[in-house]
């Protein structure tokens, strides 16, 4: 089964691979467009997890199983197979126990995957701590000049935001594809650095018992 982003690679050697989930995907998101148009919210565990919407981006693919959750996004008219942008939100429950494990470890893990898949283009970069609704987090991005993930070759690139929730760890990653280079890519700044406010207003909510879709007290919260 083919890895759709090098997201893939790098749970496999952390935690966690998603490739099993992709068979069977079901959907439960549960979109928030006549209410909030820049945004949609998911129960994800043990929390409520409510992500921007990227312009011109739909909802591609979502899967629950076990303790692993993923949600991808694509630019309209693309795949989960074929892209030039993917939007990934995961969950991995009961991962925040692990008392060693920071946000910035967990990022630094996902970047050695990069790593190993392209030694030769790898690059990367740590763009700091932050805090999102409160919990811990950290904010990299990782590189590869030429991969070939999807039977072609190209570049891919990635912004990820990984948080340490009450009980669950969250990452969303903004990741790229463009043509493949013989050389490390640079990081841009003007393009990552607006990508880089989107992602990180990102927000986590307490679920509340019973409450239903669509999660006023996360939705409505200020």
């Amino acid at each position: 089964m083919k890895k759709k982003t090098l997201l893939f690679a790098c749970f496999a050697t952390c935690f966690c691979s998603f490739a099993a989930a992709q068979a069977g995907a079901k959907s439960g998101t549960t979109d928030l467009s006549q209410l909030k148009p820049s945004a949609f919210v998911m129960p994800v565990f043990s929390e409520i997890v409510l992500v921007p919407y990227p312009d011109g981006f739909e909802a591609a693919y979502e899967h629950a199983q076990g303790a692993n959750y993923i949600h991808e996004m694509v630019p309209k008219g693309e795949t989960v197979d074929r892209w030039s942008q993917m939007f990934t939100t995961t969950g991995k429950q009961g991962l925040s126990s692990m008392a060693n494990l920071t946000p910035e470890i967990l990022l630094a893990r996902f970047a050695d995957g990069f790593k190993r898949a392209c030694p030769e283009t790898f690059s990367a970069r740590g763009i700091g701590p932050a805090k999102i609704s409160g919990h811990d987090a950290f904010v990299a991005w990782a590189s590869c000049g030429t991969v070939n993930t999807a039977g072609y070759a190209h570049s891919e690139s990635t912004l990820f935001l990984a948080i340490k929730g009450t009980q669950d760890y969250y990452t969303m990653q903004w990741a790229e594809r463009g043509p493949a280079s013989s050389q490390p890519l640079v990081y841009d700044d003007a393009k990552w650095g607006d990508r880089l406010k989107k992602l990180t207003a990102v927000r986590t909510c307490h679920r509340v018992p019973g409450e239903p879709a669509p999660y006023p007290s996360c939705v409505d919260k200020k």
